[in-house]
């Protein structure tokens, strides 16, 4: 998927089910995401000015939620770059694969939860910008 672009992002309202007593959000593999969700992990306690991401992924889709308070996630595909603030339990980031994101500007108390459709690989990962242009811009490259 190294083709995506900025514009294959989607913003994805999820359901909230609303009580007097609380709200709850679910989320089903294949109704609110298109992929299987293979694994779940969160950030939380993100010191003060410091930001997480950093990478791209050849294969892997996410969906980020923040599901408290709020931090910003820049996606960006060697030629364009866009900002979601995502400050709502209920609505999440829609990540396809092949693209660089960094995630910064967390409020204090900030947990951003990942839905990703595959387990941990670590050559899935591309870690350096630089490589990351090569990757996009190479038509050679395999995924």
């Amino acid at each position: 998927m190294k083709h995506t672009t900025v514009s294959d992002c989607k913003l994805i309202d999820l359901p909230k089910n609303h009580t007097i007593k609380g709200n709850i959000t679910a989320i089903n593999n294949g109704i609110e995401v298109p992929f299987d969700v293979n694994r779940v992990y969160y950030l939380y306690d993100i010191p003060g000015g410091e930001s997480r991401g950093g990478h791209a992924h050849r294969a892997l889709q996410q969906l980020i939620v923040a599901v408290s308070g709020s931090f910003d996630l820049t996606i960006d595909d060697g030629n364009e770059k866009k900002t979601f603030q995502l400050n709502r339990p209920y609505i999440g980031v829609l990540m396809p694969p092949g693209l660089w994101r960094e995630l910064n500007n967390f409020s204090s108390g900030s947990i951003c939860l990942v839905l990703a459709s595959l387990p941990f690989e670590e050559s899935d990962y591309i870690r350096e910008y630089d490589d990351f242009l090569t990757y996009k811009n190479d038509d050679s490259s395999i995924i």
